[in-house]
């Protein structure tokens, strides 16, 4: 093979010299670096600071407030009505992302209307909670449906469970589960709730109980709204008969499965089950 180099190309000359680099003007590189300063201290106060963007960045801990803020807010827009505060529901097992688990906070408040006016009193609770909630009432194939947002990843429902039965619902979703540190059940001191249901029971001719489980919650104003509940028997006579004179003979809803009235400023709920009944007796914000 022959060594000379074809026609029309240049013989290899080895690599060539590198081109002299360019230089950086000393004003950008000062720049650069102090911006680079500036949004590691913003982004280390942001996450020190800021409140978070996402639900899953909210503890249980820190959004229990939040949700019995919200459930004061309810009671005190329910006003007038005979309503009580049901067992809080905690769900763990849930998932807050694919690799960890985390837990569900309910709080409920339950109203007791003249059947019929399920949508109405939803609407009135819909028109006394704060504006920034934007809540409001629209009608689906199940009946009517309150729905609201409380803000920090707390969402408010509302709907007919039966006739003349409402359920307020307040939940957190999914949070990462600090449970320990969260305080469902507050103190309680005995009052005009314990008073109330023993009247309710004498009148039933049940035995009388201790309080089985009991919830409070801060009203806006500063009042507090308590609920008391007791299980009993079966009664020795009718309900209906048996508290209507407690219930001055206008009670709020009077069916085969729920009797309720008011009475010096105490709801009286009485839940009329095939193997017993359910009593509760809640005072609190506008009484």
């Amino acid at each position: 093979m022959s060594s000379a180099a074809q026609p029309g190309y240049a013989p290899p000359s080895g690599p060539q010299p590198p081109e002299p680099g360019r230089r950086w003007p000393r004003w950008l590189v000062v720049s650069t670096v102090a911006w680079a300063v500036l949004l590691a201290g913003l982004t280390w106060y942001s996450a020190r600071n800021d409140p978070p963007t996402v639900r899953e960045q909210r503890s249980m801990a820190q959004a229990a407030p939040r949700v019995n803020g919200a459930v004061g807010e309810l009671v005190a827009a329910a006003s007038g009505t005979v309503y009580a505060l049901l067992p809080e529901e905690f769900e763990q097992g849930c998932r807050v992302t694919p690799f960890s688990e985390g837990a569900i906070l309910r709080r409920h408040v339950e109203l007791a209307v003249p059947p019929g006016e399920e949508r109405a009193a939803l609407e009135r609770v819909a028109d006394g909670l704060p504006p920034a909630w934007r809540a409001g009432v629209r009608l689906t194939p199940e009946g009517p449906r309150l729905r609201a947002d409380a803000g920090e990843f707390v969402a408010v429902q509302g709907r007919s469970v039966a006739d003349g039965r409402i359920r307020l619902t307040v939940e957190t979703g999914c949070r990462p589960n600090d449970a320990d540190s969260v305080t469902l059940l507050p103190l309680y001191s005995p009052g005009v709730e314990s008073t109330a249901l023993n009247d309710a029971l004498t009148a039933l001719g049940a035995p009388l109980a201790q309080a089985e489980t009991v919830m409070q919650v801060s009203c806006p104003g500063g009042a507090v709204a308590r609920t008391v509940r007791v299980t009993a028997g079966p009664a020795t006579t009718s309900p209906q008969a048996a508290l209507a004179p407690l219930a001055g003979g206008t009670p709020a809803v009077a069916t085969p499965e729920l009797y309720a009235y008011r009475r010096d400023g105490v709801s009286v709920l009485v839940e009329v089950n095939p193997d017993g009944m359910v009593l509760s007796a809640t005072t609190g914000c506008a009484g």
